[in-house]
């Protein structure tokens, strides 16, 4: 299976464990992919990237909009550029970082989408930009996939509502799940790089799938209460 579509599918499946908002799940999977723009065979996505951070500063800039955008776009670019692979965008740190600046260009975005326009229904704006999102990062072949069953999620669950503390663990999530499964890889992967080389595998993934597993169990806590006390006390 392409790297690609593991870390897609691992990521569905941990973000289904959390997750009911196809807003949270699609960012999840999302964030699956993000990590591995640090490959030699995506220089040219890093590029592009970067350039496009360019002109979205210059073109805030002129009309006079919030224009910090630009700067996390291009800061994201250069952060892959001198990334190795498997390396800082792997790490702790990486996925910390990464996390920060992608949930910063959506929810800014999204505040700024909000405050130029009309538009009132706030689910559809946050909608649009993580369909626009996955534009950046989704490989083609998973995009054509995405896509229509993202709309049409959207339209049979609408939840309502996302909080920016919900797409921030989200994105988290999906990273981090790229880090899990590439831990199973001979290769493993430099958990505290930049500022150690030291190297974790096989045991760090099975720990981290044991604990997030856990956490889920945790955090259906008392849904399960409630329908153990609705179908069983009543």
């Amino acid at each position: 299976m392409s790297s690609y579509k593991g870390h897609s599918i691992f990521a569905l499946i941990l973000s289904l464990m959390f997750f009911h908002s196809p807003l949270l799940i699609a960012l999840s999977l999302i964030g699956a992919n993000i990590p591995d723009f640090d490959h030699k065979f995506k220089k040219d996505n890093v590029y592009k990237l970067i350039i496009l951070g360019l002109v979205v500063f210059i073109s805030l800039y002129i009309l006079k909009l919030p224009y910090l955008i630009g700067s996390i776009i291009v800061f994201l670019g250069v952060c892959f550029y001198f990334s190795e692979h498997r390396s800082f965008t792997h790490s702790i740190f990486g996925t910390i970082i990464l996390t920060s600046a992608v949930s910063l260009i959506l929810i800014w975005a999204f505040q700024l989408a909000i405050a130029i326009t009309s538009l009132e229904n706030y689910y559809l704006v946050m909608a649009i930009l993580i369909a626009l999102l996955s534009f950046l990062f989704l490989n083609r072949k998973v995009l054509l996939i995405f896509l229509p069953l993202y709309f049409i999620s959207l339209f049979i669950f609408n939840t309502g509502s996302v909080n920016y503390i919900e797409i921030i663990l989200s994105l988290f999530l999906g990273m981090f799940s790229h880090m899990v499964l590439d831990s199973f890889t001979p290769a493993g992967i430099k958990i505290f790089a930049p500022l150690s080389s030291k190297k974790v595998y096989r045991k760090f993934g099975i720990a981290s799938i044991f604990i997030l597993i856990v956490l889920a169990i945790i955090y259906h806590v008392p849904v399960l209460f409630n329908l153990f006390e609705q179908y069983v006390f009543n």
